[in-house]
């Protein structure tokens, strides 16, 4: 997808409104996690300053369920509110993406590994369908299709040890850690190897084996905060 024009020039391109995660919600909670697959991808940019309404009419909706939605954002540190102009989108420093990708490890590496003796074959397998659209979303270069796979992906593995605040944790730290550099490594061809990671997760926990799963995990949750931020790993 297009990334947001550097000048009121050119056109911008529309957003739509995925359900990221896989869970039921309400309109405003769509639009919300619209906005969020926007920040993820790189769509709505840090230091960047949005109005609800220019932001409707990408969505092809009213301002009110935007303004709310960007309210709800505000509340969990993606934006902020910049009197008469809108919401500006936060910056992350590299301090906080090492504290958000640390606090990530030590949940979801455990939390997986875990899953290699407990979890249902069943209830694996119905994850790869998301395993192989991430795959070809990489493959298309659809980084908003890519983060929506990934999003469903995760956390319907993390549910998979039913514990749903754990779920929702996980889905605030990736939140505001957002996929920095995500362009970039789409660009350099690294995307795709970082989207397979998902399939050998995936066949590491069928065959209930706990030293590749917490391999894969480590090596993956690396690609969160090096790769995908553009940082020296």
């Amino acid at each position: 997808m297009a990334s947001l024009p550097k000048s009121s020039s050119q056109q911008p391109a529309p957003l739509s409104l995925p359900v990221l995660g896989g869970r039921p919600s309400s309109y405003r909670e769509r639009v919300a996690d619209a906005l969020r697959a926007a920040l993820i991808a790189g769509e709505l940019r840090p230091g960047e300053v949005y109005s609800a309404p220019a932001l409707a009419t990408r969505f092809g909706v009213s301002a009110t369920p935007v303004r709310e939605a960007m309210l709800d954002l505000a509340k969990e540190g993606l934006v902020h509110a910049v009197p008469n102009k809108g919401f500006r989108v936060t910056e992350v420093s590299d301090r906080q993406l090492d504290e958000y990708t640390h606090v990530r490890a030590l949940i979801e590496i455990p939390t997986v590994v875990a899953l290699a003796t407990t979890a249902d074959p069943v209830s694996l397998e119905a994850l790869r369908p998301a395993a192989r659209e991430i795959v070809t979303a990489a493959v298309a270069g659809d980084l908003i299709a890519y983060v929506e796979a990934d999003t469903r992906f995760h956390l319907g593995l993390l549910a998979l040890a039913g514990n749903t605040h754990l779920v929702e944790v996980v889905r605030g730290l990736r939140a505001r850690a957002r996929l920095y550099g995500l362009t970039a490594l789409a660009a350099s061809g690294r995307l795709l190897s970082s989207a397979e990671e998902h399939l050998e997760l995936l066949d590491a926990l069928l065959a209930r084996d706990e030293r590749a799963v917490h391999e894969v995990m480590t090596r993956h949750l690396g690609h969160v905060r090096h790769l995908w931020a553009s940082a020296p790993e």
